[in-house]
């Protein structure tokens, strides 16, 4: 685990790789993020387990909150029924976390998921990212964690936060403006999705091509029309140096299931030459089972020169119509931090495998 910060510590960027750090280290940096709570909690965890010795800290930081009179409130990912690729079913147990002695909501996954992993702490500060909170994630993942302080993107992510605990509809969420925040020296935009979901594809494709120095991406899987579409061009046309990493193991069921369906078909041709333009790794995760290690590629980042897109969104249509977060970042050093953090998961993989 490493971590850095942008500005006068304004944002916080802590970075997982498997093996990199233990459990109960992750454990104790959510614990410290909550802890410092005075006044409210409000958690959005897609998937969430206490029922270990790293879990039973984070839990131990919000009894103790509780305890202190914090208001906490918690909403969670109903698991969906369904066989799909990505994201992988969560190992949420609903009775567990029902009884605990704080407000819980859960988040029918029909037929769009709850994806968000994010906290917000006093109406004043965030934490986000991709992590969810397992040992798994914790330890044999790359993931990305983003602290930050700002009431104003505290208080867009309040807002997001209120929509599902309101209304319990995925669908019916995302509704708050993408607007900016000075955030130390870096220019914060955040996303949510479903309600700006495509519009959020479209400002990832923009950024992309309009990057004349680097790109750097991470993220399980490619299938958003707008970003390959915009990749393709890029590695046509070689405008700038462009690379990245995927799970394998998921972008291989997506194949099969464009394949399958044939309603995706045509976007086959354009992720294969974006694999083969480009230099792309591929961590051959575990295939999902209940009772499989959970070693995926879990990272979510995209650095187009300066800008940074890091949080929940897998860049796939079906992300758009999940509920989502994303930080939009415009700082060099945020965005060296994170372009570091991909090219390190890259070297430690062998190139992706493209299904022909």
């Amino acid at each position: 685990m490493t971590e850095a910060a942008a500005g006068p510590s304004a944002i916080r960027i802590e970075t997982l790789t498997e093996g990199g750090q233990r459990p109960a280290d992750v454990a104790r940096g959510i614990a410290g993020f909550l802890s410092q709570a005075r006044t409210s909690l409000d958690l959005a965890l897609y998937d969430v387990r206490f029922e270990t010795d790293a879990g039973a800290l984070v839990l131990a930081a919000l009894l103790s909150a509780v305890q202190r009179g914090i208001d906490v409130r918690l909403l969670y990912n109903v698991a969906h029924p369904g066989p799909i690729p990505v994201p992988p079913p969560p190992e949420t147990t609903p009775d567990a976390l029902e009884a605990l002695p704080v407000e819980t909501r859960g988040i029918a996954g029909i037929p769009d998921l709850m994806h968000h992993k994010f906290v917000v702490r006093d109406g004043e500060a965030v934490w986000t990212g991709s992590t969810n909170w397992t040992d798994d994630s914790w330890s044999r993942q790359e993931n990305v964690i983003v602290s930050l302080g700002s009431r104003e993107i505290a208080y867009a992510y309040s807002l997001a936060f209120g929509q599902l605990w309101d209304t319990g509809i995925v669908e019916r969420s995302g509704k708050v403006d993408p607007r900016p925040a000075d955030v130390g020296a870096a220019r914060v935009r955040p996303w949510f999705t479903p309600e700006h979901g495509e519009a959020l594809s479209h400002r990832i494709a923009k950024h992309l091509g309009k990057a004349r120095e680097r790109i750097r991406i991470a993220s399980p899987v490619l299938t958003s029309g707008p970003i390959l579409a915009t990749l393709v061009e890029i590695v046509k046309e070689r405008r700038c140096d462009l690379a990245g990493v995927v799970d394998d193991t998921q972008l291989d069921q997506v194949f099969h299931q464009w394949r399958t369906n044939g309603v995706s078909a045509w976007k086959i041709p354009l992720l294969q030459s974006v694999l083969v333009g480009a230099p792309w790794s591929g961590k051959a995760s575990i295939p999902w089972t209940p009772e499989s290690v959970h070693d995926f590629m879990h990272a979510k980042v995209v650095v187009a020169d300066d800008t940074s897109f890091v949080g929940s969104f897998n860049l796939s249509r079906s992300g758009e119509r999940n509920a989502e977060n994303v930080l939009e970042i415009a700082d060099h050093a945020v965005a060296d931090r994170l372009a570091a953090f991909v090219d390190e998961i890259r070297g430690r993989y062998p190139a992706a495998t493209v299904p022909t």
